[in-house]
């Protein structure tokens, strides 16, 4: 079937996260990106939302209440022709699990750089993910319009810290109180607002160059001479844009813009659009790699999320179409339980709200309502047996013993955990002795929003208390040294939701300890979540 100019229907979708330190202006980013889109796709048209262009990514009560996104979501526009796959990461730390997963469902990244605080930690973890996975990044540097580091500095710090490439598309126009808008020196355009300066994106003025009297007449003198050193030490100091080191994740095109003033939002769509990748191979079991092009359709299950239409306490698996032509209604192999499903119901996103989604192609991001029959790493396949690769779990660093205030209300708190488990949100251990589970996560910050939720949707109070352990390692071994490991250790001893043995440790030092006793058992602080075909 021929898309855009002739070209597969593939070829024009454009799949990518959003990744950034907490607060540098990551969300209200993705809201500004909706907004220029001006539309989401419904059954292969372009349908104006009205008050729905203003929803919030953020759509959880605790993420409207903090102010931060703590679950990523997906949504689906429209422009140009070009089909965005947007997908909205959790900025906070505590959070990075569920971001490492859906960074293996995109095909590029906008790195979003506060301009006061340069590169974050948060930041440079989630750029060395995209680094190890090749995904090309655009870099944004917010908040221009507040006092901030000089732009020469940033663009170093960028260079250096991340030994990276690079390529300035566009300059501030001064920052903070002088702040006048943003030059384009590549396509010789001035974006700039109306009236006093400072204000919002406005209008876009073609100009001649730096001495265009546009420019001259309204910026001041001292702003001019500096946005002219800027172009001329940027033009010398800095690499040319190269698609080829672009897509090898060598070099990232910078733009400077204000998320909160509308600047820089049309640039970076429509450098999306032009140089971003179409949708990449994927790798698979058995060493097979699964081309978009390819006439059968694959996809895999990078997140599961519970709940998001409380009303009908729904459970929607986020599916990452990897080729073929998806057709609603069409039954699928899942993998994993070796049986077919009939995907009835599949929909598109925008941030809550949904579309059903008649066709979908490789690239494209859709919703599979289930009961419970789908997990992350499961792989959707016309019949093939495989699975997809590369989706990783993390070893927990903070462990606590789940308390229930109300006994009478176990099955729907266990419930609850298997539910937000498989989602990502935490991890869950059974230990060999004892009855309470007890709950794994990367940060504290996790802990709140599983009371919150537990609370909220599925009606439970809990409460954590401490355990002897402070890490997770996943045993690798053959059956007999396993046995004999169980019996020596068994109260340390626990089986992952996958049934997947489990070694809790006190410390590092036991951790050493241990190991060196048992010098034929592996402790994995990573597994990969595939499944047997």
């Amino acid at each position: 079937m021929a898309g855009l100019n002739g070209k597969a229907p593939y070829q024009s979708r454009r799949t990518f996260a959003i990744i950034s330190h907490p607060d540098a202006g990551k969300t209200t980013l993705t809201e500004k990106l909706l907004l220029s889109g001006g539309a989401i796709r419904a059954a292969g048209q372009v349908r104006a939302r009205g008050e729905r262009r203003r929803a919030r990514s953020d759509w959880m009560k605790i993420e409207q209440e903090r102010g931060i996104s703590v679950s990523s979501s997906v949504m689906t526009f429209e422009r140009k022709g070009i089909v965005y796959n947007l997908l909205d990461t959790p900025g906070h730390e505590d959070f990075s699990e569920d971001t490492y997963r859906t960074l293996t469902a995109v095909d590029a990244a906008i790195m979003v750089i506060d301009a006061a605080k340069g590169i974050e930690t948060q930041t440079r973890k989630l750029f060395e993910v995209c680094r190890l996975r090749d995904i090309p990044i655009i870099t944004f540097v917010n908040k221009i319009d507040r006092e901030g580091r000089h732009a020469l500095e940033i663009l170093d710090e960028v260079q250096e810290a991340l030994a990276l490439d690079v390529s300035p598309q566009t300059w501030p126009v001064g920052m903070g109180s002088d702040f006048f808008g943003v030059y384009d020196w590549q396509q010789k355009k001035f974006h700039t607002s109306e009236g006093e300066r400072g204000g919002a994106y406005a209008e876009t003025r073609d100009v001649s160059g730096l001495e265009d009297e546009i420019l001259t007449a309204t910026v001041f003198d001292r702003i001019m001479d500096e946005l002219t050193e800027n172009v001329e030490l940027g033009a010398e100091g800095y690499a040319e844009f190269d698609r080829e080191s672009f897509l090898e994740g060598h070099l990232t095109p910078v733009f400077f813009g204000s998320a909160l003033r509308d600047y820089g939002i049309e640039e970076v769509l429509d450098f999306i659009a032009a140089f971003a990748p179409p949708p990449h191979s994927q790798p698979a079991t058995g060493g097979r790699t699964i081309m978009p092009e390819e006439d059968k359709v694959t996809g895999f299950v990078f997140k599961v999320q519970a709940n998001m239409d409380p009303k009908h306490r729904d459970r929607i698996a986020f599916v990452r179409l990897c080729s073929g032509t998806f057709k609603r209604g069409m039954k699928l192999k899942h993998v994993r339980a070796n049986k077919q499903i009939a995907v009835s119901a599949p929909i598109f996103f925008f941030a809550e709200e949904r579309e059903i989604a008649d066709l979908a192609y490789p690239g494209d991001v859709i919703g599979v309502p289930n009961h419970g029959q789908l997990r992350v790493g499961d792989t959707l396949t016309e019949g093939e047996n495989i699975h997809v690769t590369g989706l990783p779990a993390f070893a927990p660093e903070i462990l606590r013993r789940v308390r229930l205030s109300d006994t009478m209300r176990v099955k729907q708190m266990r419930q609850g955990l298997q539910d937000l488990a498989e989602e990502g949100l935490v991890q869950i251990f059974k230990p060999d002795l004892g009855s309470n589970w007890i709950v794994g996560v990367v940060g504290a910050l996790q802990l709140d929003v599983v009371v919150d939720r537990l609370k909220a949707e599925y009606g439970t109070e809990i409460g954590f208390e401490a355990v002897p352990y402070n890490t997770a390692r996943w045993i690798e071994t053959d059956s007999q040294t396993l046995q004999k490991m169980i019996e020596a250790h068994r109260m340390s001893i626990a089986n992952d939701r996958d049934d997947k043995p489990v070694f809790l440790f006190k410390n590092a030092w036991e951790v050493g300890h241990v190991t060196e006793k048992f010098p034929d058992v592996t402790f994995r602080e990573t597994r990969e979540i595939v499944y047997e075909a």
